[in-house]
């Protein structure tokens, strides 16, 4: 079993990217004998309206529940994308994906306020008993900083569960919405379980599929 957490920046960067989810779907139903479960992330919908719940004076929980509904429109997204090779609901929690078939391929949203999908991932994967997850963004590996805003960031080929744990102390803030690598609490959560971690451009399919396979690739590798 392999579980993946899909970014929703890559499937909602502003609007729903159907030709990117007609790429992804194609790919995973390739490889659905490998056993996949799959978690979406919210994207800019989530910030977007986690931002108006703050505007409208909603407090952190409320905030996170809008954005909990957010991943679980963007998962409803990609079953829509993989057809009959997925089952047709989205589980609303881990007991629930655990009990449902392996013969189609499981998505998932998120589940509960204070918990970002990088962490329902990683419970869902240990739930799952899974070997490896592949966690698709767009960014191709884990940086010691922000690529985006710091040219001078250095990318990593590989990385200790104890560095990434570091990473994540400096840029996770635990707010709806936020951008960062991965949050610490999955960090913690991975390393416990010694889950091995592959971090790869979402966009670059052959990556993926290498990173599924367990296989060496152009991105970063946990472990």
């Amino acid at each position: 079993m392999i579980v993946l957490s899909v970014g929703g920046s890559l499937i909602c960067p502003g609007s729903p990217d159907a030709a990117y989810l007609k790429q992804l779907s194609k790919l995973l139903i390739k490889h659905r004998a490998s056993g996949l479960a799959i978690v979406t992330g919210g994207g800019s919908h989530a910030r977007e309206y986690a931002k108006a719940v703050r505007a409208l004076g909603g407090n952190e929980f409320l905030a996170d529940d809008a954005a909990v509904v957010s991943t679980k429109q963007n998962a409803r997204l990609l079953i829509a994308a993989l057809g009959e090779h997925a089952h047709p609901t989205v589980p609303e929690d881990f007991r629930d994906a655990s009990l449902l078939s392996r013969d189609r391929i499981i998505v998932m949203g998120g589940t509960i306020p204070g918990i970002t999908t990088d962490t329902d991932a990683v419970l869902l994967a240990e739930m799952l008993g899974a070997k490896r997850l592949v966690n698709l963004s767009n960014v191709n590996g884990v940086y010691s900083s922000d690529p985006s805003k710091n040219k001078k960031a250095k990318k990593y080929k590989s990385l200790t569960h104890e560095k990434m744990i570091n990473l994540a102390l400096a840029s996770d803030t635990r707010k709806a919405g936020e951008h960062f690598v991965f949050d610490l609490f999955a960090c913690k959560l991975a390393s416990r379980s010694k889950m091995e971690l592959h971090f790869v451009n979402g966009k670059s399919f052959a990556d993926v599929e290498k990173a599924i396979h367990g296989k060496a690739h152009g991105g970063t590798v946990v472990r």
